[in-house]
């Protein structure tokens, strides 16, 4: 009895939290969305206020951000082939997944966010949208929402699920709050086997190990025709920092200042847009000349920007073009401790990845990549930085074409996770019908 009072306990003290900083999270969105409008935009629905009426019997998909939005794509696409005109709610809490998710959508399908995880607005939610079945992608654990989910007789399963050794330590710390969430998921669709045994120690019951759906993910063709297009003319390498976090452009332009002249081109293509201004000024404040892809006319670049120092990829959802364009990627999020991004994209492209030391959201995937060749770790950014110049030089034509090819091999040998996820979602929502 003590510990369902602890858990009742602990899920009220939550929600009581979270009502005290409602008005801070309010004024966070609309500071968001100066610099990104998107996320501004039906302000009533973060609080699960909906003007439209919605059909009930949707499967509910939850992509908070870009990239689980990225990787819902073969999941959709093979719950469509599995179950021809099925309806999906596609939930995000992000402007990038919202802009991601809208070119996702089918006739009969709708699109809202995910309220801020009070009571009352999850209830609102559940009750307008009433799906038959919810899937949450990779991590998205909010006790309310579970909780509601339960009683309302909604099987929750949690998709392409992951979690970090370090993210299970500091669940732990709380475990009367997140147990009772794990407890209630139908099943987690994990990636790996070191995946589904902490979720298991979570508190999940049922676990299956299904793949990482990134690996379906295909590149967009007309992406890569147009990074290969910039490349016409160059003359010199190119090597791609992509998706970099706060922190790291700094430590990336340091280290590309005592690069040998000549050096190859440097194109940064921060994370978050909402950085994009910041890494413009810290680029500038370094001393390189630069060309910003939001300053282009076109999908063609000027050619002005041949010859200058830096390129800024300020754009969205231009990833496969960067890569395509680039001999060699820098992995963001990787040398600084923040576990890293996902390198599945690069290798999908055939670009060869050179990561650090910091990829423990990633870290199957990670030690596959380096396992298979396609991908080289270093131990900081300076390291990363000659690994990188050292790659993008003609000399190294060969090393680079066969790290090329076997990353695009190893993207290719763990394809399938999307079909393995849509049969498993499948079964649980004919089972809940059945009901």
């Amino acid at each position: 009895m003590t510990g369902a009072i602890g858990r009742r306990v602990a899920r009220a003290a939550y929600s009581l939290l979270l009502r005290g900083v409602a008005p801070l999270y309010l004024l966070r969105v609309q500071w968001r969305g100066r610099r990104e409008p998107l996320y501004a935009s039906a302000l009533g629905e973060r609080f699960g206020l909906y003007r439209q009426p919605m059909q009930p019997g949707a499967v509910w998909v939850h992509a908070v951000s870009l990239g689980e939005t990225r990787a819902a794509a073969p999941l959709l696409e093979a719950l469509r082939a599995a179950r021809p005109g099925v309806r999906i709610l596609l939930t995000h809490g992000t402007a990038t997944g919202r802009a991601a998710g809208q070119a996702l959508l089918r006739d009969g399908d709708a699109q809202l966010w995910l309220p801020f995880d009070m009571p009352g607005a999850i209830r609102r939610f559940l009750r307008h949208a009433d799906p038959a079945i919810g899937v949450l992608m990779e991590t998205e654990i909010w006790p309310n929402l579970l909780a509601s989910a339960a009683a309302r007789g909604i099987p929750v399963l949690l998709a392409n699920a992951r979690t970090s050794e370090r993210s299970r330590r500091r669940g732990a710390r709380v475990d009367a709050l997140l147990r009772p969430a794990f407890e209630s998921l139908a099943a987690a669709l994990a990636q790996t086997d070191a995946d589904a045994a902490r979720l298991r120690e979570a508190g999940v019951r049922e676990v299956s190990v299904v793949g990482n759906l990134k690996y379906d993910i295909a590149a967009d063709g007309q992406l890569l025709a147009r990074g290969r297009a910039w490349r016409v003319g160059l003359g010199r390498g190119v090597v791609v920092a992509a998706s970099t976090r706060e922190g790291e452009e700094a430590m990336l332009l340091s280290a590309w200042r005592a690069v040998v002249a000549p050096r190859p081109l440097l194109v940064v293509v921060p994370r978050h847009p909402q950085r994009f201004e910041a890494v413009a000024e810290l680029i500038s404040a370094s001393g390189f000349t630069m060309s910003r892809r939001s300053a282009w006319t076109h999908d063609e670049r000027p050619a002005a920007a041949a010859d200058a120092d830096v390129w800024l990829g300020d754009s969205m959802l231009e990833m496969p073009a960067w890569y395509a364009l680039a001999d060699v990627a820098l992995l963001g999020g990787s040398f600084a401790p923040l576990g890293g991004q996902n390198l599945i994209e690069a290798a999908a492209c055939g670009c060869p990845v050179v990561m650090g030391p910091h990829t423990f959201n990633f870290s199957d995937a990670a030690e596959l990549a380096l396992a298979a060749g396609a991908a080289t770790r270093v131990a900081d950014m300076p390291a990363g930085v000659d690994a990188a110049v050292a790659l993008a030089s003609d000399r190294a034509a060969a090393t680079r074409d066969e790290q090329s090819r076997r990353a695009l091999e190893f993207a290719r040998s763990h394809r399938g996770a999307a079909m393995r996820m849509a049969s498993r979602i499948v079964s649980a929502l004919d089972a809940r019908r059945a009901r």
